[in-house]
């Protein structure tokens, strides 16, 4: 195997198929970006047996063969390579790189025993790329970090009637977003779980493309979803498991609810919460034209704030933890927050507060995202 390609794009390739690579691979092999040369260009992949990534790049093929070699080492070698084509060889159990003044000689792993990474069928259908990127930037966040509860560590995508809605939980906090879904044919109602690390690779990945095809495998032998944009390919197997039901927490009418500045209560909820230890939670009064904010930690530390806000309905408190906070006003990617105030039948328990985003104090923008939160016990 010998080809020569372009550096940046040599660079681009293996930074893409190496991001993708297992932190502790379970056999050494699985640590290898997979290199074929045949043609007029030059495929790069990896494969775990949970995840794979592919994609192919234009060079000159000198002598077509296949290699594999140490992905995180080639990323960090064809990240600081000089500004010269890339030649690479393959002599015997040695990868050789060459360009410019720079040479390197990498050992190569057992390409034979390489798995076969996965072919991907017809796509299901697609979506535009910046919308989804932004959907999956407004969502993946929610999604749980926490291993004992594998099912809400992942995004649910719910696909049915040319839409498809992503929605994320970690029991706190539901995140849900609906964009449109171009169905490359008659597709029944589909749900996947797709593990939230790999939805959250994929926006970055694909925002740039115009379209991202998505292709859902359900067959008794793989669960799987593929992503493709352009010349780039990511798979990974499915979470298994039922999903928790968290669609029907959302009220379909609030009548009570506040409309807030973005920004203003961001900075604001960051200044009142320097006073706070870890996990604790502020404390917001909503009245008609205002909203203050109070925050109280160690040592007797304290710190108020008041900020403007728009009320309808009665007036409110709620206990709320920043972070939480911020993630859905930061999400709602609006010039101003309406904040929503449902009701329990235990005063002493408000219910979870409805997020979304609004064009202006008095026009609501669609309802394609919403971020329910579920609030602190008050303190007395």
């Amino acid at each position: 195997m010998r080809f020569t390609v372009d550096r940046d794009v040599f660079n681009e390739a293996v930074s893409f198929t190496a991001k993708l690579l297992p932190q502790r691979p379970t056999q050494p092999i699985l640590s290898g970006v997979l290199l074929v040369a045949e043609g007029e260009s030059v495929e790069l992949g990896t494969f775990d047996y949970e995840t794979s990534s592919k994609t192919s790049v234009k060079a000159d093929i000198l002598e077509p063969g296949r290699a594999l070699v140490s992905g995180r080492l080639l990323a960090e070698i064809a990240s600081k390579l000089p500004h010269s084509d890339v030649t690479v060889t393959r002599e015997d159990d040695r990868i050789l790189i060459r360009c410019g003044s720079a040479s390197f000689s990498l050992p190569s792993m057992p390409v034979e025993e390489y798995p076969q990474i996965p072919e991907i069928a017809e796509a299901s259908g697609s979506v535009d790329a910046s919308t989804f990127a932004e959907a999956i930037a407004q969502v993946s966040l929610a999604a749980s970090k926490e291993d004992v509860t594998p099912v809400i560590t992942g995004v649910q995508f719910e696909i049915e009637e040319g839409t498809l809605t992503l929605t994320a939980t970690d029991r706190y906090r539901v995140a849900t977003r609906g964009i449109d879904w171009s169905s490359a044919g008659e597709t029944s109602a589909i749900n996947a779980l797709v593990p939230a690390k790999i939805v959250t690779e994929v926006g970055k990945t694909f925002g740039n493309d115009s379209t991202v095809h998505i292709t859902i495998v359900k067959e008794q032998d793989r669960e799987l979803i593929a992503f493709r944009g352009g010349s780039k390919t990511v798979t990974s197997v499915l979470i298994k498991g039922n999903y928790p039901p968290v669609q029907r927490l959302f009220p379909e009418v609030v009548d009570n609810y506040a409309v807030v500045s973005t920004n203003e209560i961001i900075e604001a909820v960051g200044r009142v919460g320097l006073v706070l230890e870890r996990e604790a939670a502020l404390r917001f009064s909503f009245s008609e034209g205002s909203v203050q904010l109070e925050g109280a930690g160690s040592e007797s530390a304290r710190a108020n704030e008041t900020a403007d806000a728009h009320l309808v309905g009665d007036e409110m408190v709620v206990s709320l933890k920043p972070q939480f906070l911020l993630d859905g006003l930061r999400s709602a990617h609006a010039e101003y927050a309406r904040i929503g105030f449902t009701r329990t039948d235990n005063p002493a328990k408000p219910g979870p507060v409805l997020i979304s985003g609004q064009h202006s104090r008095d026009e609501q923008t669609s309802a394609s995202f919403k971020y329910l939160l579920q609030p602190n016990l008050l303190l007395r």
